[in-house]
């Protein structure tokens, strides 16, 4: 894994002794890396929707075998690029997470902690890597290391995890999937939301 890998393979530096501007420089990287996992997944996923396609227009059997085969192949490549993707995703939380900590740390707020032992980091590394960890189950679990609570949450959700206007994007491109709403009404609810969230959050302010 690339991030810890780099951190703590070489034992260059702990989690402790990195500063908010290192953690903001990998936050960068992970996210250019993350960036060009999303374009590779869209061009996969546009690959094998015309390998479908010719196969459903050809009659001979031994070109749809090709077709086929062709087809699974980026269906493997598109699973490992998925894989890649979601241990990015949880490597950028991580960062951002840590960078949180660290900033409302230095800014006289005692919120979380920075000194992740060993023991933890072999948890971190475990939940980053399994695929059945999923991304809220690891904001939940890695929030327990660093002792952030709901404060944290309201904290670092923006940049680190999905608000609820972002699961009600999901929630709505799900429903456009299944046909039940049109682009433009789910856009306009997805407007709807971000505003909703704008509101409240000025009222916090």
């Amino acid at each position: 894994m690339a991030l810890l890998d780099k951190f703590f393979g070489k034992k260059v530096k702990t989690l402790s002794e990195l500063s908010k501007q290192e953690l903001r420089k990998e936050e960068i990287l992970i996210g250019k890396q993350r960036d060009r996992l999303f374009k590779k997944i869209e061009v996969i996923a546009a690959d094998k929707q015309k390998i479908f396609q010719q196969g459903a227009a050809q009659k001979s059997p031994e070109l749809r075998k090709a077709l086929a085969q062709q087809f699974e192949l980026k269906s493997q490549e598109q699973v490992m690029a998925a894989r890649e993707l979601n241990i990015r995703s949880k490597e950028l939380m991580t960062v951002g997470r840590l960078r949180m900590v660290k900033e409302n740390q230095e800014g006289g707020k005692a919120l979380g902690r920075l000194n992740v032992t060993d023991k933890d980091m072999v948890k971190i590394t475990a939940w980053i890597e399994d695929d059945a960890v999923s991304q809220e189950m690891y904001t939940e679990r890695l929030d327990q290391i660093l002792e952030l609570g709901e404060q944290a949450d309201k904290d670092a959700i923006a940049q680190s995890g999905l608000a609820s206007a972002g699961n009600e994007l999901m929630h709505l491109w799900d429903q456009m999937d299944k046909g039940d709403i049109k682009e433009d009404q789910a856009l306009d609810e997805a407007n709807k939301a971000i505003r909703r969230k704008s509101g409240a959050m000025e009222k916090e302010i």
